[in-house]
């Protein structure tokens, strides 16, 4: 069993930047290829970014140069940071953690934080 914890939300300017976290108990957190998803009010969760276990990523056309997304082992982290944030960004974000080595959809995920408001203003 994995808990995951987000954090670094909150309002920002458009061009603005914002880092999320998400911490994760266990002692296996490195084996996990680690995601971050985004759903806004009224629409699907999508997907943003994941880092495999073996730190490959990968990232949605949407945010693809201005989101980088990372991992420290040593303290069961995983990191959003995000740049150039435009309005249509703002959503709740979600932290997921997945056994599959790869994994871009949210069926793949097996473990979920409680998500972190991100709100863009224009």
């Amino acid at each position: 069993q994995v808990q995951l914890v987000e954090s670094g939300g909150g309002l920002v300017q458009a061009g603005g930047s914002l880092r999320l976290s998400c911490v994760a108990s266990g002692r296996t957190f490195s084996r996990y290829t680690m995601g971050w998803f985004r759903q806004a009010p009224g629409k699907e969760r999508e997907f943003v970014a994941a880092i495999s276990r073996f730190s490959s990523t990968y990232y949605a056309d949407s945010v693809k140069g201005r989101f980088v997304i990372s991992r420290d082992n040593a303290k069961n982290m995983v990191y959003l940071q995000m740049n150039s944030l435009k309005p249509a960004d703002t959503a709740v974000y979600y932290c997921a953690a997945a056994v599959s080595v790869i994994a871009t959809t949210s069926p793949a995920y097996d473990y979920w934080g409680q998500g972190t408001q991100v709100t863009v203003s224009s």
